[in-house]
């Protein structure tokens, strides 16, 4: 690695050392410079110099993008933004563009993840004859498991009679299925990324006049390895299943935003 700092106008504040989160960095007299530890690329080292000294190969600065006039949202329009976001079960009939799907998956790489390690990438279903054989072979291994699993029975005789008004209960018939993968290794972290990931493509899909909803049911048949859902899926060699969600434009509009269950905190000098 090539780190490098312009001594002539770092004033040795100390921040870059202070925000370094694996300890790497060390001050000297010359400036910072490398002790010993590792570096997770988080950039942070290079982002927070007030004086633009540092650079380094691994984040470099001409590849970071400037904060510049960039305002915080206020809590009351962070509070509106987050809680508008609800899960969509009913889509149009209508064609997500790929540039949307590009778009909104550039966001979801943003994502933390552990140890800054990223990693994730993502399969993205449009094929309708496709999607339709996804939701039929998650239905057939609901039915299986339900043999031995008395609640994925109850989901199994839900989604029959929910199946027998037309609708489809396991994709509903959304025009896009987008999977988060990882590396079929990664057996520590992988499926946690995938979740964040897909998080923030849910919440920002709206400002794409785009709805989402997890599709909790195809991640637990892909992780169970069953074999005909693996075979549609066509996951590129050596990945897995980290998520999946449904991606397509809502039929309908909301009047209001969600409620959830009142808030349960306990503070420390409460337990």
């Amino acid at each position: 690695m090539n780190f490098s700092v312009r001594t002539e106008v770092c004033v040795r504040c100390n921040m870059c050392v202070a925000e370094c989160p694996t300890g790497l960095l060390i001050m000297t007299d010359d400036g910072p410079a490398a002790g010993r530890g590792s570096c997770i690329k988080c950039g942070h080292c290079v982002a927070i110099c007030p004086t633009e000294a540092i650079d380094y190969d691994l984040t470099p600065r001409a590849e970071q993008t400037k904060v510049g006039d960039y305002k915080v949202l206020t809590p009351e329009e962070a509070e509106q933004f987050m809680r508008y976001r609800r899960s969509i079960r009913i889509f149009k009939d209508k064609q997500v563009p790929k540039e949307d799907i590009m778009r909104l998956l550039d966001i979801a790489r943003m994502a933390p993840t552990g140890s800054n390690r990223q990693g994730v990438s993502y399969r993205v279903i449009q094929d309708k004859d496709t999607l339709a054989a996804i939701s039929q072979h998650v239905m057939e291994w609901m039915h299986k498991m339900g043999k031995v699993n008395g609640r994925m029975r109850l989901y199994a005789r839900n989604a029959d009679c929910y199946n027998d008004t037309g609708r489809d209960f396991i994709l509903h018939k959304a025009p896009a299925l987008v999977l988060a993968l990882s590396k079929a290794t990664d057996t520590e972290s992988g499926h946690d990324n995938g979740h964040f990931a897909l998080t923030y493509a849910e919440l920002f899909a709206p400002t794409l006049g785009l709805g989402t909803c997890w599709s909790g049911f195809v991640e637990f048949c892909a992780e169970a390895g069953y074999t005909p859902l693996l075979e549609a899926l066509q996951l590129p060699e050596g990945y897995k299943v980290a998520g999946a969600i449904m991606v397509g434009y809502p039929q309908y509009k909301y009047r209001y935003m969600p409620e959830r269950e009142p808030l349960e905190v306990f503070f420390d000098e409460e337990v």
